[in-house]
């Protein structure tokens, strides 16, 4: 047969019960954390935002602590220095003599000093060292042709024979040959020749065989 149960009695069940799950729920969370470390995730730390700086503190703060500063300088005292006049030393100085050998610069009666003229003037060596040297003309090379006979046409006009090398060459006076020598005054015992390449006006002998 079941005993029924007061109001008061009921209420301490229910406390009972209450105090029992949270003991179990603060075992749990110890045994959690101690055995299988701390589930939330790590906070991320950032970093403290710096406060604005007026323009006008920037360069002051600039100047005070420049970027390439160095050791600092030594500091000399001036403990030692005497600004005291003394007129003994400056009467030792006023006392002193100009005792050189050439003219005395102090004084206008002084004599003119003798300067010896110059054996040769430098200033002409000079000139002749400064000036640039002449320009060295290259000598044209000799013609290298050999007038050997001519002929007379029937109308006179006259046709010179040379050798170049091994070949021959019929040229009338203005007739250019082999591409490079001019032909101009043909004689019997000589004729003129000019090298194009030299612009160089020769006058070649006759020379038979």
């Amino acid at each position: 047969m079941a005993i029924p149960l007061g109001t008061e009695n009921k209420k301490q069940v229910y406390i009972l019960i209450a105090l029992g799950v949270l003991l179990a729920c603060a075992a749990a969370y110890f045994i959690k954390s101690t055995f299988m470390g701390p589930s939330t995730p790590a906070v991320a730390v950032t970093a403290p935002r710096l406060a604005s700086v007026p323009p006008e503190a920037a360069k002051s703060r600039t100047a005070a602590t420049p970027a390439s500063a160095g050791p600092d300088a030594q500091k000399l005292s001036n403990a030692g220095i005497d600004p005291a006049l003394h007129m003994e030393k400056l009467l030792l100085s006023e006392e002193l003599e100009y005792e050189g050998t050439g003219r005395n610069i102090f004084s206008a009666e002084s004599a003119q000093p003798v300067i010896e003229p110059p054996l040769k003037s430098a200033r002409n060596d000079q000139a002749v060292n400064m000036a640039p040297p002449a320009p060295v003309i290259p000598k044209p090379p000799a013609i290298d042709l050999r007038y050997f006979g001519y002929t007379q046409n029937k109308d006179k006009s006259v046709q010179a024979f040379f050798v170049h090398g091994g070949d021959v060459f019929a040229a009338h006076s203005g007739e250019i040959v082999d591409h490079r020598y001019k032909v101009g005054n043909i004689l019997p015992t000589s004729v003129q020749v000019t090298d194009l390449g030299y612009n160089n006006t020769q006058t070649l002998p006759f020379q038979p065989n």
